[in-house]
């Protein structure tokens, strides 16, 4: 399976009292790891992936559906950028499932995974959108299985 890998600095002002990266930084994590993944913004260096308009004017928003994350290890601060590695677990008619795991900078330690459900909707009419067929083409390389949430 392809997955796209972010690098991600960490702040300071991430980390929370007991020194490890606060779990609604994580999200943030997340978050920006997703709009440089999948927002279209050009330049050098921007992933296949990136198909999605990044103008806030654009036809169609992107709204969060669901996300769910696992904190598998409490994360440190550290001066070098942490990866989000990123992949697709479903592309359906109108919303897409990313998966994630957020890893140490070399790689080593997992500290998290987490999966977000993504659903597409048209700005006018503030209905479910269909996924455009150039959104699924650059996506499909990138189609793996779900996150492999433990349970219980």
């Amino acid at each position: 399976m392809t997955r796209v890998a972010v690098p991600i600095q960490l702040r300071w002002g991430d980390l929370d009292a007991y020194g490890h990266v606060n779990n609604a930084t994580m999200l943030r994590l997340l978050e920006e790891a997703r709009v440089r993944a999948f927002w279209s913004r050009g330049g050098e260096g921007t992933p296949d992936t990136a198909v999605i308009e990044a103008d806030p004017d654009a036809a169609s928003w992107t709204l969060i559906a669901r996300q769910e994350i696992e904190y598998l290890a409490p994360m440190p601060y550290t001066s070098e950028p942490v990866v989000v590695e990123m992949w697709l677990t479903k592309i359906g008619g109108s919303s897409i499932e990313v998966g994630y795991e957020i890893l140490s900078p070399d790689r080593s330690q997992l500290h998290a995974r987490a999966a977000t459900v993504i659903v597409f909707v048209d700005r006018a009419s503030q209905r479910p959108r269909r996924v455009a067929e150039r959104e699924r083409a650059a996506w499909e390389p990138y189609l793996g299985e779900p996150v492999a949430f433990r349970r219980g």
